[in-house]
């Protein structure tokens, strides 16, 4: 394989690796339109198939903001999964520019207290190996990453994610005339902004409706994060948010921390559509934390579906 400029090589894995904490990657790396929506901060190779990753979780972020006033939100390490998966195609598989990813499964879980808030941004180390690498060409196709989370030497949590990469060209074939896919106005009003640990209704993307335990996907596609860039489909951490908001509107608890969450996609989520969010309560895991299942429908069909761990903080 050749190596990126941006790839540090290294024979021994390493948990001290200031080296990947200087900088962030080019945004393009990650697939960010904003310089400020990069967590990605350095890559590098270990082994066959074998990477770490450094990440940097600011102390406020405009959307993955504090939760409670003293924690990270968990859901960046949801985003670090993402884009570690986007920089390692890039940077280490040589995957074009311009390849479209489709993601079939995003989970992390973390113990809560490694999302405590410290006096700098959390500089964490992912450890990823990659398995189930299919190869089309020249280029991989397809494949899925475990991912170790480490923080000041110490493990605080765990990840994966499932993907193909597809050319632009056959991505094209297989959208047809939704490629094309430009989101509407939201069509149902917006749950109260508290209910889900939220301050602004911009924030929110669960819907009102009449029926119990079931909101509407409720997005607009103006918001700088949430839509960083221009899509023909609902992104999927935009589904993995409206789980999480789910969960806490469920179970009262506003200021929950999100401390797992574990998605499957199996279609997309068309623009066109209603999309159905509904909540089914399970047994709790741990002491200390509520469990919900979350199903997305659409068109009367389960297109995803999140099962969501939540921390009363």
């Amino acid at each position: 394989m050749r190596v990126s400029p941006l790839l540090v090589s290294r024979e021994v894995p390493s948990f001290d690796a200031p080296e990947l904490f200087l900088q962030s990657v080019p945004r393009a790396v990650v697939h960010r339109a904003a310089v400020s929506e990069v967590l990605v901060t350095g890559l590098r190779q270990v082994g066959d198939d074998h990477f770490q990753a450094g990440v940097q979780w600011p102390r406020s972020h405009s959307y993955y903001g504090r939760v409670a006033g003293r924690w990270h939100d968990p859901m960046l390490l949801g985003e670090s999964i993402r884009q570690a998966l986007l920089a390692i195609s890039h940077l280490a598989y040589e995957v074009p520019f311009g390849h479209k990813f489709l993601s079939s499964s995003l989970s992390y879980s973390m113990r809560p207290e490694g999302a405590r808030l410290a006096e700098r941004p959390a500089d964490i180390l992912l450890d990823i190996r990659c398995r189930n690498v299919r190869r089309r060409g020249r280029f991989i196709s397809a494949v899925d990453l475990d991912v170790d989370c480490f923080r000041d030497g110490i493990r605080i949590g765990s990840g994966s994610i499932a993907a193909q990469c597809v050319p632009e060209t056959a991505y094209r074939r297989l959208r047809g005339e939704r490629a094309a896919c430009v989101p509407g106005l939201p069509a149902s009003e917006a749950v109260a902004p508290a209910r889900v640990g939220r301050t602004s209704a911009f924030d929110v993307v669960l819907g009102v409706t009449n029926m119990d335990r079931v909101w509407t996907l409720h997005y607009d596609a103006d918001h700088p994060v949430l839509f960083d860039h221009p899509v023909d489909h609902v992104p999927g951490m935009v589904l993995m948010e409206a789980a999480r908001q789910a969960a806490l509107a469920e179970l009262g608890l506003p200021d929950g921390l999100a401390v797992a969450c574990d998605s499957t996609y199996q279609k997309y989520v068309e623009f066109d559509s209603t999309c159905l969010v509904t909540v089914t309560p399970r047994p709790d895991l741990d002491e200390g934390t509520r469990t919900v299942a979350v199903s997305f429908n659409q068109g009367g069909a389960t297109v995803a579906g999140c099962e969501v761990q939540i921390f009363a903080v």
